[in-house]
Parts: C-alpha cells; structure tokens; sequence
C-alpha cells in the first residue's frame, strides 16, 4: 500500500512540473496576489490531477467517454477562459506587497477555476493512461481502497509541487522592482492568452476540415 501511495506521489510531481499555461496562471497569482491565492490555485490542480488519476484507474469509462466525447466543448470553454484570463492579466496593474498583505482575496474562486480549467482539458486523462501503462498501474476497479491510495498520492505529489513553488514565489518577488513585475504580468498574460487563442484556433481548423 505505501508503495502505491510513493508511486502516485511521483506521478503527481510528473503530471505537476511541466509549466503549461495553467502552471504559469498559477506563477503570476503567486505573484501578484501572494501566496495563499497561488497555493489555493495549485490544489484545485492538484484535486483535477487526482480525480482524474483516479477516474483512469477505476476504468470509469462513461466518465472518460463522456469528456472525450465533449472535448471539442471542453476545450472551446478552456481556450476561452485561458483569453479571458491572459488579457486580464496583461492589462492588470501589479499592487505593492503591502495591499497584497491587506486584500481578502477569494480562495475558494482561484481554487474552482484552476479545477475546472484543468478539467476543460481532457488530455489530462490521455496522460494518465500513458503513465499508467508505462508504470504497469493496473486497473483497481475492483479494489477501490487501493485506488483512493493512489489518487491520495497523486494529490499529495502535485500539491507538494505547487507548495514548494507558492513558497518560493514571494522570495523572487522581492527581487523585481515595479517595473519588472508589470512585465511578468505582460510577459505571461500574452503567453497564457496565445495558449487560449491556439485552442482556439485548432478547433477553428478541425471544423473546417
């Protein structure tokens, strides 16, 4: 059994380290709204990680057919949430550390959208199967105690990752002045929103065809 739980926590850190463009939404919150709203971002990644570990391994298929029957809706909701959300960014002023010390920002909010976002993505699913087969993870549809383990594992994985970034953010920030972080916000609002627009765009493309 811990052996199980070890290797979902090192799936967890697999599926967590790639900085895509969720990763790096959680990067900029960390940054301009401390480190409480970036680790409230990671967990709601970390939990669509898990769920969706957990959904593969059970061999839950009406769920995965279901997602992969909506991805083109799925990612049309994704690819615009990601737009929405890189020009918002790009077009926020960063705050000093003070007011970012004094707002009351809405956790429960940054958790739910990074869940759902991750969600909007059914490759997420692709990629545990992937994993699974190349680690011989064997279908636990019969063994459910076994497979909460392991979703426990792969949760505990990918928020060990966003703890131990949402912790090193705030030493970072410190290093750039105002300037600088109004280019981060700039910088990484455009690349969350080209993200977005390639979605977009390929979904464009498949349509057309």
């Amino acid at each position: 059994m811990l052996s199980l739980f070890l290797k979902g926590f090192v799936i967890g850190m697999i599926i967590a380290v790639p900085v895509g463009p969720i990763g790096l939404l959680c990067v900029n919150r960390t940054l301009s709204k401390g480190p409480l709203y970036g680790l409230a971002s990671g967990f709601g990644i970390a939990t669509a990680d898990a769920i969706s570990g957990g959904v593969v391994v059970l061999g839950l298929t009406f769920v995965s057919s279901f997602l992969l029957a909506e991805m083109l809706w799925l990612r049309l909701i994704g690819g615009f949430f990601l737009c929405y959300l890189g020009f918002k960014i790009f077009l926020t002023e960063p705050k000093p550390r003070s007011m970012i010390d004094k707002e009351n920002n809405n956790l429960l909010a940054a958790y739910a959208s990074t869940l759902l976002l991750t969600f909007s993505n059914p490759l997420t699913l692709l990629s545990f199967v992937a994993i699974y087969a190349g680690w011989g993870v064997e279908d636990l549809s019969a063994h459910r105690f076994l497979a909460a383990v392991l979703m426990l594992g792969i949760f505990c994985g990918s928020a060990s990752w966003w703890v131990a970034l949402s912790g090193g953010m705030p030493v970072v920030r410190v290093m750039f002045t105002h300037d600088g972080l109004r280019w981060i916000h700039r910088v990484s609002g455009a690349i969350i929103a080209a993200f977005g627009f390639i979605i977009l765009l390929s979904l464009t493309q498949n349509l057309s065809r």
